[in-house]
């Protein structure tokens, strides 16, 4: 790595993001950790990172922690690493207009508006690196998660036409694919599934309630990883020469995504409906 280089990263509060912060800047990285709540901001930066807030639902924040960054690093940024999202469970026919669009707002929008600001630095600079950190659902649906498989399938598009566009510029995209990961990313699932869905009164309020205690039990799924190894791919697509489109990082990811290229349509949805429990089970 040639010397000391800045990365804007999102939804460190926790999790990944909080992974990526912390060993990135072990790296020697200049790392930009945010997050949205204020709080979670003043945990990073008692750690030593240098953090602000960003929220990816405001455009004004979007762009106030674009302007800081830059202020602090003389217009200059080496990458950006865009993972902030959250996970919304819930049938397809559950959700609301309003609903869906609050999880494209977090998971699509908020990330496209913020690699557009950020996309004529790199341009002037001729070089740069944006993650995107997706998910296995981006490619492989299961049910019951049909408003974040939508997102992430979303950015996955999003992403693979910005790589095309970018031909050349010295601009290098990659989407890291984690699968499951230990992180709280069921809690925080089951919190906006209660907050968003009428769950007693859908037609699948037995799936719900089969559901809840999937979500609050101990215990990760099979194959999960630490949220290190999602940080060892994501070094990959900063540091390597010709960074790969995708790094698939779990079993999972690796698995479906020979699935999808050598399965029939009928055994792929009789794969993923194993995957997702039938609809009975996490």
């Amino acid at each position: 790595m040639d010397g000391k280089r800045s990365i804007l990263i999102t939804g460190c509060s926790s999790g990944i993001g909080r992974c990526l912060a912390r060993g990135l800047a072990g790296r020697g990285y200049q790392v930009f950790a945010t997050a949205r709540r204020s709080s979670d901001v003043e945990s990073l930066a008692a750690e030593g990172l240098s953090s602000l807030q960003l929220d990816l639902d405001d455009s004004v924040s979007i762009r106030e922690a674009v302007a800081e960054v830059l202020c602090r690093t003389g217009a200059e940024l080496y990458g950006l690493v865009n993972n902030g999202s959250y996970g919304l469970y819930g049938a397809v026919e559950d959700l609301s207009r309003e609903t869906l669009r609050r999880q494209f707002e977090t998971n699509l929008f908020g990330t496209h508006e913020l690699t557009s600001l950020l996309l004529p630095v790199f341009r002037r600079q001729r070089r740069g690196r944006i993650v995107q950190i997706g998910s296995v659902l981006g490619f492989a649906p299961i049910p019951f998660r049909g408003a974040y498989n939508a997102s992430k399938h979303a950015l996955e598009g999003l992403s693979d036409t910005l790589r095309l566009e970018l031909w050349g510029s010295g601009i290098h995209l990659s989407i890291v694919q984690p699968g499951p990961i230990a992180t709280g990313f069921r809690d925080s699932a089951l919190g906006a599934m209660e907050r968003e869905l009428d769950l007693d009164n859908s037609i699948h309020a037995e799936v719900y309630d089969a559901l809840r205690p999937q979500l609050q039990g101990p215990g990760d799924p099979p194959f999960t990883l630490p949220p290190e190894a999602v940080l060892k791919k994501v070094i990959k697509a900063l540091e390597a020469r010709r960074p790969k489109a995708r790094y698939p990082v779990t079993v999972p990811s690796h698995a479906f995504s020979w699935c999808r290229r050598l399965c029939p349509g009928w055994l792929l949805d009789r794969l993923l409906l194993i995957a997702g429990g039938g609809g009975r089970r996490e």
